[in-house]
């Protein structure tokens, strides 16, 4: 499951009047993207696997985007209770309170076992990261399409920098509001790797909040996970919530 929670917080956009071109359509998906203030949500995973199952995982999500700053703080399983992440500018820790100690780790580490990754909570331009594919004459790949019968803008985009987690992704918005439906997500040979569905936004503050998430694991047939936000808060955080010491302080 990649980029669970890259999309936290999205603004209704009016609908294009005529077709678009991709670059907007990205524009449109960056913009989404992009926080104007802190955020607090509670974030619970439903991880379902074949002969395993379902297992939850919860945790207290802080993300602070003026100095790309963001805490997660676990609190289920009891197992990883206390447990928590770090990142601070280009720095991402793990912390293991049976230790108390702090871990410098990779931005792909997994969260709290499950197939959501460091990078999947933070914020990057998407426009830094993708361009629209186009076809053989030059033309973008972008068309009209539908989603389980929602008229939708169906986009495709290559990577035009190397440190991304797939080169070529799929993205659908609903042509009436410009809401992110479905994304699909490719390897370099062209194997579908990753589904997501964004099913069910809210609004708060103004913006329309995807609430709930349905991630496929398209290698690993029947693993799938649901992604649940609740209690979003959106305004400013106190400074100290970015530190090792409150994190740490959470687990006493």
């Amino acid at each position: 499951m990649k980029k669970i929670l890259a999309i936290l917080l999205s603004m209704a956009f009016s609908a294009f009047p005529d077709q678009p071109d991709g670059s907007k359509i990205l524009k449109v998906l960056e913009t989404n993207e992009s926080l104007r203030d802190d955020v607090h949500a509670t974030v619970s995973l439903t991880e379902t696997r074949p002969g395993q199952g379902a297992k939850l995982i919860q945790c207290e999500y802080y993300r602070r985007d003026s100095d790309k700053s963001f805490v997660i703080a676990m609190t289920a399983p009891e197992s990883d209770r206390g447990n928590g992440y770090l990142r601070q500018g280009d720095h991402f820790w793990m912390y293991r309170q049976n230790t108390r100690t702090f871990q410098h780790i990779n931005r792909d580490e997994s969260i709290g076992g499950s197939d959501a990754r460091g990078q999947d909570f933070e914020s990057r331009p998407l426009t830094q990261m993708y361009a629209p594919s186009k076809d053989a004459k030059g033309a973008e790949l972008l068309r009209a399409d539908t989603i389980g019968g929602v008229p939708c803008w169906r986009l495709e985009v290559r990577a035009i920098v190397s440190d991304v987690d797939y080169p070529r992704k799929t993205f659908w918005l609903r042509q009436d509001n410009l809401l992110l439906a479905k994304d699909q997500s490719f390897s370099t040979s062209g194997s579908l790797m990753h589904t997501g569905y964004y099913t069910k936004y809210q609004p708060i503050a103004g913006r329309q909040v995807p609430m709930r998430q349905v991630h496929v694991d398209e290698v690993e047939k029947g693993n799938r996970t649901l992604v649940d936000m609740t209690g979003m808060v959106v305004g400013r955080l106190d400074a100290k919530i970015f530190t090792k010491a409150w994190l740490e302080s959470r687990s006493k």
